[in-house]
């Protein structure tokens, strides 16, 4: 096992809200529902959104890209993506928490 891929080590590449771009065409590995078996899902020069950031064996950042042209979020690799634009900050007075706080 080679210690150096764990990409869990260091930040996430990109940020949920990040453009970016698929560098190759991406096939169901049996795990995308309602798809074939080696399907072609997003084609290389597709256009999406990061929307969730997961993990897979502990060692690597899988990233929820939202294809909305195509309906689409599947899962991908930071080496299948290349940046084209950083999520814009959020609001000065943006609140994370959805629902109300408790009082202190």
């Amino acid at each position: 096992m080679n210690d150096t891929n764990i990409e869990l080590w260091g930040p996430p590449t990109l940020e949920q809200g990040d453009k970016v771009v698929s560098c190759k065409d991406v096939r169901n590995d049996g795990t995308y529902p309602g798809a074939r078996m080696g399907e072609v899902l997003i084609r290389k020069g597709e256009i999406g959104y990061v929307h969730s950031i997961g993990t897979y064996l502990n060692r690597y950042y899988i990233y929820g890209v939202e294809f909305i042209g195509l309906g689409r979020v599947v899962g991908m690799r930071a080496s299948e993506l290349t940046l084209l634009q950083p999520a814009p900050p959020p609001p000065p007075d943006y609140d994370p928490v959805p629902y109300p706080r408790s009082p202190s």
